[in-house]
């Protein structure tokens, strides 16, 4: 068996905390138990491209458990964890080709591997997989019947390619599904993200003026999470309807030229490019903190900030010191990639649980539907959304109403008013 991680040694602490995780993660437990009785992905070869987590390696392990071949490898450069991939690799026989921080080069060699399996189904977290699959790849494709997608930017990437005509398959958009982004977003990279910038810091936030850039679900998790530490917090926003929710929310909200004069964190969640520009870093504060919470490390112009600096140096993990021509210092965290899974673990098990059990339902319903199926994004069927709501509550031990047959009459019908 092929792989390419950092120390097959390390699997025995990888095992623990995979364990550990999947005591948090009651869903994907039951439908990896209906997978293991059922197999209906016996056969099936998947290629995934996710954030090598303990929340991942279950996953894997559901999905394997199903009867699919599976290979592995990091969506992100600093987002692995080289004790569980060691236990994949050792404990299930999953191929992973994944190595925490790895550069550019290694990361797209490790996509070509996973590739290799000819795969009938693509697992992507940012599009990068599918990416390459149809511009190096192309040879592979017609083997695809559908794949999935966990995140707003790759469901902003795969709806482009949709929209040019060249998405050579279907994509089920996990990232819409209520029971993802509700939670996963809001709750799992509000507390993951505000770990990550304590981790690589240490900083006090309280009392801090914390700019949140961006009020998506990630958004809005990252500012509740940092009004709730006791930092002053500020969004900046380019959609107005998003903008007076924040305002509504109680948030300060101004462009960010008039934030970067302010901040002294800064968090970028937007999915989009050069959000906080040279001209902003020029205009903040002595010892201003950068850091991204977003797919992928464009949202702060790194490249114009090392045009800005005299010198830069390492100055703890994940903590890059850049003083300014001007003589100010900034800091950047994680070369600006995801803050959350760089210097700390991503999102806790229990709001992955929903996420993944999405993923693994989704894959069983591309298999049932392909024929029907179109070259399009889809948004994840409401049912099994709701389903994966039904299975969460049951494992809380909370039950809710059902509707009365005089309920389900009466909302079926129109000439009932007043």
């Amino acid at each position: 068996m092929r792989y390419d991680i950092k120390d097959l040694s390390l699997a025995k602490k990888g095992e623990l905390r995979i364990r550990w995780a999947e005591m948090d993660m009651p869903v994907l437990r039951k439908i990896r138990e209906r997978f293991r009785e059922e197999k209906p992905l016996k056969g099936v070869r998947i290629a995934a491209c996710l954030h090598v987590t303990t929340e991942t390696a279950n996953l894997m392990r559901t999905l394997k458990d199903g009867g699919a071949e599976i290979a592995l490898c990091a969506s992100n450069p600093l987002s692995t964890q080289d004790d569980v991939a060691a236990a994949l690799v050792k404990f299930d026989k999953i191929p992973v080709f994944a190595i925490k921080g790895e550069d550019n080069k290694i990361y797209y060699s490790h996509i070509i591997s996973v590739l290799s399996i000819n795969p009938q189904i693509t697992m992507d977290d940012g599009a990068d997989l599918v990416s390459v699959l149809h511009r190096e790849e192309k040879k592979r494709l017609p083997n695809v019947v559908g794949g999935t997608e966990e995140t707003t930017t790759g469901v902003i990437r795969l709806k482009n390619m949709a929209k040019n005509g060249v998405l050579a398959y279907p994509i089920i958009a996990v990232n819409d599904a209520l029971t993802k982004h509700l939670f996963d977003n809001r709750y799992g990279t509000g507390q993951s993200t505000i770990d990550g910038i304590l981790r690589a810091t240490n900083r006090l936030i309280c009392g801090s003026y914390f700019v949140v850039a961006g009020y998506g679900w990630c958004g809005r998790g990252v500012a509740m999470r940092a009004r709730g530490m006791g930092a002053k917090v500020i969004v900046t926003e380019v959609d107005p309807i998003k903008a007076l929710e924040a305002v509504m929310d109680g948030f300060e909200v101004m462009p960010m030229d008039k934030a970067s004069k302010i901040g002294d964190i800064f968090c970028t969640l937007t999915g989009d490019i050069n959000v906080i520009t040279t001209k902003h870093m020029l205009s903040m504060k002595d010892g201003a903190i950068l850091s991204n919470s977003g797919h992928f490390n464009v949202e702060i112009d790194i490249v114009g900030l090392k045009r800005i600096s005299k010198s830069h140096k390492v100055v703890r993990d994940f903590v890059e010191e850049y003083t300014l021509k001007n003589g100010k210092k900034i800091y950047l965290l994680a070369d600006g990639r995801l803050i959350n899974l760089a210097s700390a673990e991503g999102h806790p098990a229990s709001v992955m649980d929903m996420s993944f059990a999405n993923q693994a339902l989704s894959v069983e319903y591309i298999l049932k539907n392909k024929k029907a199926l179109k070259k399009e994004v889809y948004t994840i069927p409401i049912s099994l959304d709701r389903e994966v709501a039904r299975i969460k509550l049951k494992c809380l031990n909370i039950s809710i109403d059902t509707l009365t047959e005089e309920q389900k009459k009466y909302l079926s019908q129109w000439e009932e008013g007043t």
